[in-house]
């Protein structure tokens, strides 16, 4: 199993507009964050997590050339406004609608965006065509499954899911967006190679888990290595990893993270 990180950043990306702190000037490129999303590959199902804002540029960045279905974790822009460059995806499909998964609410958010591509197949060649389905618990392929969860995340509900590569046996869990990681989503994860935890900023939110209570999801769930994502510029990326315990890291645009029989190794 691949992953590829193209973005892990909050709706405002690192830098923001109109800052000038010292992570919004950094030169360390893993200070450079677009919106978060994942793109996962089990035994060459290419599987993507979200459409951030600078989908187009994170693929062309990161060489994605194949995408066989789409995973919405919930309907918020940050997550959903890139959705039209999925069209390519649609052409390299030999121009077939995409699967597009994700919550009642999300669902509802693309048919209000995108009502003309809700459909079997492009309206034209060269536009995107989705095909809407809600996320069941389970979704099965030859290559593994995907597992789903409910995470809180204020008024709405995210998808946390669980990727089990069957081939290799190894699992990956991305829980972005969520104030909490609840018991059965722990459950869920105990067993996973790589777990991914939203770790917003050192402050409290309201909808995200801080930085500590990051830490502390990740300690109850035990697994190593663990990776907070969506952060903020309040965040520098190489003065908060060198605080924080064994086994927890922050996850940086392009980190890749290949899983296989042998174990968990970052290609970069």
């Amino acid at each position: 199993m691949e992953v590829i990180f193209l973005g892990t950043g909050t709706s405002q990306g690192v830098p923001m507009i109109g800052c000038d702190c010292a992570v919004c000037s950094s030169t360390d490129p893993r200070d450079s964050r677009t919106r978060a999303s994942v793109h996962v590959v089990m035994d060459g199902l290419h599987i993507q997590v979200d459409a951030a804002p600078e989908l187009r540029l994170q693929c062309r960045r990161e060489g994605i050339k194949r995408t066989d279905l789409v995973i919405l974790t919930h309907g918020h822009a940050d997550h959903i406004v890139g959705m039209d460059d999925l069209r390519r995806f649609c052409d390299l499909l030999g121009g077939n609608a995409l699967p597009v998964y994700s919550t009642e609410e999300g669902l509802s958010r693309v048919l209000a965006i995108y009502p003309y591509a809700i459909l079997e197949r492009p309206l034209v060649p060269g536009y995107a065509a989705f095909k809407l389905q809600e996320m069941p618990a389970v979704l099965e392929f030859p290559q593994g499954t995907i597992t789903s969860t409910l995470l809180p995340h204020g008024g709405i509900n995210t998808l946390g899911l669980v990727f089990a590569e069957r081939s290799s046996g190894r699992k990956f869990a991305y829980y972005n967006d969520c104030k909490r990681v609840p018991r059965e989503a722990v459950a869920l994860a105990k067993d996973a190679d790589v777990v991914v935890l939203d770790g917003l900023r050192p402050q409290p939110h309201p909808s995200h888990m801080s930085i500590d209570e990051a830490i502390a999801a990740a300690k109850e769930i035990g697994v190593t290595p663990s990776y907070l994502s969506h952060l903020t510029h309040l965040t520098g990326h190489a003065a908060l990893e060198a605080t924080l315990p064994a086994g927890i890291r922050l996850a940086y645009d392009g980190l890749r993270l290949d899983l296989t029989k042998s174990g968990v190794k970052v290609v970069r």
